[in-house]
């Protein structure tokens, strides 16, 4: 973003209700997004712990849309590194994961340990007398760019800032606690798959930040009965905005039949008559973390969501590729002592979601539809007011709080 760019001119109105449409569009704030707030102060998804348990263990992944290789040492410790060689840019480690003693470029031979460090350079004193590096050139001034890592609950995080709070108190008490709740004990990888959207990847934050979507665009929520406005529930933000928990349960006898009428009287399409399931196993879940809560849908800022829709548990990595394509990185989780039948549930729910899932295939095109239609939207705005224009904790989903906290911890990292 050019610096003679007013802040006003970005975004004119104080508040958080306006979100311009421009920034969905623009490249400079693109450009301004990966290094104010991606290379900024914030925490950052890269792994689970699981994916790399043994020393040497590696997996590539991104901050943004910058390319990092997480890594496991000899000594245990976890380390993160910018994924490009420090002598002609290359990427360095071309494999999604596996195990490396060392990280050598195939470009010009270059190699690194696993800390990042530079320990060899292919034919740094020349052949034979003749070229060479210089006699002033020095390894250890040639390391790839190091993250901060840090840890919590088998999520590891990385920052490319220095003064960082430590990861638990970025979360804050209250998010921290319901990120402990889906991982209360040590878990393992079930499946991985990448979903590409066709949108910027801020409009998929939002919808994942809006509970009041849920129950109108996902037919198969309230035909099923799985998720309705009209449930116990509620949303938690954090105080900076960023961090969010969207949660209900799945109410039965009684209440169901009001929940029936408020949908009936508002015509979204709540008649499950005529429709069933071929397995309706699918939609039978077990209460495993003892509260009732049949779906909580976490985000941590900027781009990480962590899922539970019944027994079905994910992490999702959100990553920009560009003003208007995102991809999200799936990757659905259980319990290391899960039994047979627990893994067969989560195998069975997992068709819920993802690219073509019965409740979330809708997400992966309504993005788009928005992308494509703001495209001649010029200075105009969206229009985020409903329940109320703040961005605080709030006894309902009926409303779009989060999406304003977002906003707001958005506006102030990239300061407009």
């Amino acid at each position: 973003m050019s610096e003679a760019r007013e802040t006003a001119e970005i975004w004119p109105d104080p508040g958080l209700t306006r979100v311009p449409f421009r920034l969905y569009q623009d490249a400079d704030i693109y450009a301004a997004e990966r290094a104010k707030l991606f290379q900024g102060p914030t925490w950052n998804f890269l792994a689970l712990e699981c994916e790399i348990p043994e020393p040497g263990d590696f997996k590539t992944t991104f901050v943004g849309d910058v390319p990092v290789i997480v890594v496991r040492d000899r000594d245990g410790r976890i380390n993160a590194m910018e994924n490009r060689c420090a002598h002609r840019g290359a990427e360095l480690c071309l494999d999604a994961r596996g195990n490396r003693r060392r990280f050598a470029c195939v470009y010009h031979g270059w190699t690194y340990d696993l800390a990042g460090n530079l320990k060899g350079v292919a034919f740094q004193h020349g052949i034979q007398g003749a070229g060479g590096m210089g006699p002033d050139f020095r390894l250890e001034d040639h390391g790839l760019r190091k993250l901060r890592v840090g840890c919590f609950a088998g999520l590891v995080f990385a920052s490319f800032a220095d003064r960082l709070a430590p990861i638990e108190a970025y979360l804050g008490p209250e998010i921290a606690a319901r990120v402990r709740r889906v991982l209360p004990r040590p878990i393992r990888v079930l499946g991985r798959h990448v979903q590409v959207l066709h949108n910027n990847w801020k409009l998929y934050v939002e919808n994942v930040k809006d509970p009041y979507h849920a129950s109108i665009l996902h037919t198969f929520f309230t035909t099923f009965r799985i998720n309705r406005l009209t449930q116990e529930g509620g949303i938690l933000v954090d105080p900076t905005g960023g961090h969010h928990v969207s949660y209900s349960k799945i109410a039965t006898g009684g209440p169901e039949l009001a929940h029936e009428a408020a949908y009936e009287a508002e015509d979204l399409r709540a008649d499950a008559a005529g429709f069933g399931l071929a397995d309706p196993g699918l939609l039978r879940g077990r209460d495993e973390f003892g509260d009732g809560i049949s779906l909580q849908i976490l985000t941590i800022f900027p781009a990480f969501v962590l899922q539970q829709i019944q027994n079905s548990l994910v992490a999702r990595q959100i990553v920009p590729r560009g003003v208007d394509r995102t991809e999200v990185v799936w990757t659905h989780y259980g319990f290391a002592d899960d039994d047979d039948a627990m893994v067969a549930l989560r195998a069975r729910q997992s068709n819920l979601v993802g690219p073509a899932g019965y409740i979330s295939m809708e997400d992966g095109a309504v993005g788009g539809f928005v992308q494509r239609a703001i495209t001649g939207a010029g200075d105009r705005d969206s229009v985020v007011e409903m329940g109320g224009d703040g961005a605080q904790s709030q006894a309902t989903r009926a409303t779009e709080s989060s999406i304003r906290g977002f906003w707001q911890a958005y506006r102030a990292v990239m300061e407009i």
